[in-house]
């Protein structure tokens, strides 16, 4: 596939993205029109005894949300078995026909018969799901994954909020509202079907899969199959987090907006707009911020920045003086409602800093034979985790907390459970370190870096200049490295910690050790054998002068027997002379910040090499070529 567009917006002119975004798009429309016309309608326009309009929004919730934990399991089968653009046309067939019955419930006012359109949408919904995560991993390259996925994400809460305010205004329309909101939800339909005609094939990745229609095992096998892989089960819990903590928020608005900001309905849907404003932009950033990889660095910035502007809406909303209620143009009059607006507006745009990525990463790491029925799963989680939102934030409240104080509580539990998920999967908190050095303290090119595979074993080797080299690699690859190091560098401060984080391993000269020598390359053979990538600094040690020292054996022992494993040549440009190398008689990092903030430093990726012909010789002579192509500090023209 290509890459050379020059961002996620370019996708939109390519059939590959564009029709499935659109439909995607539509279809989130679709939903919140109907379900805000519908819960307005029996909130202000009909007097039904047995569905009082406080029960009306619980009661429209809980019906849309039951489908995912019910059929999540089999839709999650269905596509992975089947075509999914075949599956996402025959969904949108299907959302056309609810729409119809939904159209006669409006125009007869028939409550039941809504009710029951809810819950088939929410079963649309589930059925959707799945296959929209799983078509972008077999339609996007690794470089592509994390725009898409945040133009997605961006689509679902515009479409979200535009739906919502579609709704609120064709229903209030006088005695003919509700049939404009029947003839908008068949509109939006019809057109939802007519974008799905345009999706390329995605061919079926089991379709010799048998259905398991058990929901209950179906959901546990998965489960378990994504704990397989502790990085994909970690993020599925953290997305379910992610959908817990903004559930919170988004099911107080209105109760917010008027008990604590003082202000109308019309402050409400203004603190929806923000909220959906914010989760936009910051889905929209993570393609710029990461480099067009799937950087999981991300993930720990969101969450500090969900905590933080959490916290700080406690203390900006907390003391605000009584007032009769506030239009939008009265309540944006007062500067202290700014600071909530913009506590509101951060809080969403790390939220979406937070779950983008970790969609990418389910999507790139996840078995593609079972990657639809793992989303599955994880939409089940997610349902269960927003239901157990509402009933520990409505317990919360009625034990008699305040709704700032209930947000305090969810800011403060994401900083545990944040803490808790970045300890126990190392690998997130290696990346953000990587991210801060690679954006803050240096600034970063890396050149050909497509030519890190994104799947299967390899060997990757490179000049060893400072102790960092192993954090920089890290940053550049899009996914885990384990790499072959010095035993003596375990012993210094933080550096020592991250590298044991990091899993890796130690090796010490053959002559003063040989066991643990063994040990190290026999650690690092299994993990070539389980598909993974090992990286070996063949100087076996940092260069003291900045040259490139004689490379040893070490990497001749690492790929004996392993003729087809690719070995890629890599070059480390312009660190020499940084805080971090060893210079001034051979210290390294004695003079912080020696050359500044943002000092540019490269990686260049040279072509991959069959094991089968490599000599530690050759492998000298193209790390040295490439090194001598590096402009200093700009690295080699891509």
């Amino acid at each position: 596939m290509s890459h050379e567009h020059p961002n996620q917006f370019a996708l939109l002119k390519q059939r590959r993205f564009a029709p499935f975004f659109w439909t995607q798009f539509l279809g989130a429309a679709n939903d919140n029109v109907f379900k805000f016309a519908f819960t307005l309608m029996v909130t202000y326009q009909l007097q039904l005894s047995w569905l009082p309009p406080q029960m009306a929004g619980l009661v429209i919730g809980a019906l849309f949300i039951l489908p995912f934990v019910l059929f999540s399991a089999t839709s999650g089968q269905l596509a992975d078995k089947h075509d999914k653009a075949r599956l996402m046309q025959l969904v949108k067939s299907l959302e056309i026909a609810i729409m119809a019955l939904a159209a006669w419930g409006f125009y007869a006012a028939h409550v039941p018969t809504l009710l029951a359109c809810v819950f088939l949408m929410g079963l649309h919904s589930t059925l959707f799901g799945p296959v929209k995560y799983a078509y972008l991993p077999q339609q996007l390259n690794e470089r592509e994954l994390t725009g898409g996925n945040g133009m997605v994400e961006m689509g679902t809460f515009v479409a979200i909020l535009l739906g919502q305010l579609a709704g609120g205004v064709l229903v209030d329309t006088p005695v003919v509202g509700p049939q404009h909101v029947a003839w908008a939800c068949l509109a939006l339909a019809v057109l939802g079907r007519l974008t799905a005609q345009g999706i390329p094939a995605s061919p079926s990745t089991d379709p010799g899969l048998k259905i398991n229609w058990n929901p209950v095992t179906e959901t546990w096998r998965n489960l378990r199959l994504a704990h397989e892989q502790l990085a994909v089960f970690r993020s599925l819990l953290g997305i379910s987090w992610m959908w817990f903590f903004g559930a919170v928020f988004l099911a107080n608005f209105p109760a917010f907006a008027k008990e604590v900001l003082h202000g109308g309905p019309q402050v409400a849907s203004l603190l929806l707009a923000v909220f959906s404003i914010g989760i936009g932009i910051g889905s929209l950033l993570c393609e710029l911020l990461s480099k067009r990889h799937v950087e999981i660095g991300l993930v720990p910035l969101g969450a500090i920045g969900m905590s933080v502007f959490a916290i700080d809406l406690y203390f900006a909303s907390t003391g605000l003086p009584p007032a009769a209620e506030l239009s939008v143009a009265a309540f944006l009059a007062q500067p202290a409602h700014w600071r909530v607006l913009a506590d509101l507006t951060l809080l969403a745009l790390f939220a979406g800093l937070y779950s983008v990525p970790m969609y990418a990463l389910i999507q790139l790491r996840a078995q593609p034979t079972h990657r639809a029925r793992i989303i599955a799963a994880n939409n089940i989680l997610n349902a269960l985790f927003m239901i157990a939102s509402s009933l520990i934030a409505g317990a919360l409240l009625g034990a008699g907390l305040t709704i700032p104080e209930v947000f305090l509580a969810v800011g403060i539990a994401n900083a545990i459970v944040g803490i808790y998920i970045f300890l126990i999967v190392p690998e997130y908190l290696l990346r953000f370190a990587a991210f801060v050095l690679t954006r803050l303290i240096y600034r970063f090119r890396i050149v050909h870096d497509e030519r890190i595979p994104t799947s299967g074993p390899a060997v990757l080797v490179c000049n060893h200049v400072s102790f960092v080299d192993a954090v920089l690699l890290m940053a550049a690859s899009p996914r885990p490295i384990r790499f072959l190091m010095d035993h003596q560098i375990f012993k210094i401060p933080v550096l020592g910690w991250m590298f044991k984080l990091a899993k890796a391993i130690p090796v010490a000269p053959q002559k003063t050790d040989p066991a643990t020598y063994e040990a190290a390359f026999t650690a690092a053979r299994a993990v070539l054998a389980d598909g993974e990538m090992v990286c070996i600094f063949p100087e076996g040690g940092i260069t003291r002068d900045g040259e490139l020292q004689p490379f040893k054996g070490g990497v001749m022992k690492l790929i004996d027997g392993l003729p087809d494993v690719p070995v890629i040549p890599m070059a480390l440009g312009n660190l020499w002379g940084s805080y971090f190398s060893r210079v001034e008689g051979g210290h390294a990092m004695v003079k912080p910040l020696r050359r500044g903030l943002w000092s540019r430093v490269s990686l260049t990726v040279d072509e991959p090499l069959q094991a089968a012909g490599v000599t530690p010789e050759l492998l000298h002579a193209r790390v040295r070529a490439t090194l001598a192509l590096d402009l200093p500090g700009l690295g080699v023209p891509a």
